[in-house]
């Protein structure tokens, strides 16, 4: 059976731009995995941080439950995620404890270094589910089958230089928007955090409001998650697309992103 691992930073990441997309790749038998990176420990102005890590590790069990996926613990705090070899040995651990053909992620220009060390981590950690010689932590032995990583867009759907970007496909999740919202609502925690640091006035709304304006994007679907496909050198033998393979009709791509793109030597 095929699988796809998402690797994000934060407790209620996933939720917000990628539950969709792994929901609708459940539904065509693939396993889906979920793992945070990062404790969520900061994310309280009423819990002390042990307190809060506790109650967002909870909510975080409770949301895979809901999306029917396996559930990986955190590995770091929030602003303590840093690109480094004894992280990268814990997420190549789950890399290959997983075996996913598809691996969701962030997108490597995004508004907080949580999420850009997040992507860095996740895009080496999957290229190196091949190599034997690399030891994870805990040790798994490698895997051989290609392994395709998509980047999710960004929050605010702009780089930190606050220029748009892209998505190279549009994954139509309109018929899964209420569960992906159920999923999210169980990080109950968040609602007060989100409002007095991010001016979220509900982070239900706000989920919905940016799965509609990738929707618009779209020119097609009412809601959507954006994605850009990484270069598959040194993860495939050549250039593979096993996300719009699955979804076929529900997958989008954009040819004026691929019109593009270099084409590599």
């Amino acid at each position: 059976m095929p699988s796809a691992l998402a690797l994000f930073a934060h407790p209620d990441d996933i939720e917000f731009v990628a539950a969709g997309t792994m929901l609708l790749l459940q539904e065509r038998g693939w396993d889906i995995h979920y793992m945070n990176f990062s404790t969520g420990n900061g994310g309280s102005v009423q819990m002390d941080g042990p307190t809060t890590a506790k109650k967002r590790l909870d909510e975080g069990r409770e949301a895979a439950r809901i999306l029917g996926a396996a559930f990986y613990p955190p590995i770091s705090d929030d602003l303590e995620i840093i690109y480094s070899v004894p992280l990268l040995r814990k997420v190549a651990a789950v890399v290959r404890q997983a075996q996913p053909s598809i691996v969701l992620t962030h997108s490597l220009e995004d508004y907080m270094e949580d999420h850009m060390e997040t992507a860095r981590l996740a895009v080496t950690a999957a290229f190196a589910h091949g190599i034997p010689n690399f030891q994870t932590d805990p040790h798994l032995p490698s895997y051989a089958h290609d392994v395709t990583v998509y980047h999710a867009m960004p929050h605010g759907l702009c780089d930190p230089m606050r220029q748009k970007l892209m998505a190279g496909a549009y994954v139509d999740t309109t018929t899964v928007h209420a569960r992906k919202r159920e999923a999210l609502a169980a990080h109950e925690s968040q609602k007060h955090w989100l409002d007095v640091s991010q001016g979220m006035d509900s982070y239900l709304i706000t989920m919905d409001e940016a799965s509609r304006a990738v929707g618009r994007l779209s020119g097609r679907f009412e809601f959507a998650e954006g994605w850009r496909r990484h270069l598959h050198l040194g993860f495939s033998a050549r250039e593979v697309d096993p996300l719009k393979g699955a979804l076929g009709d529900l997958c989008l791509i954009n040819e004026d992103y691929e019109k593009a793109r270099a084409v590599p030597v």
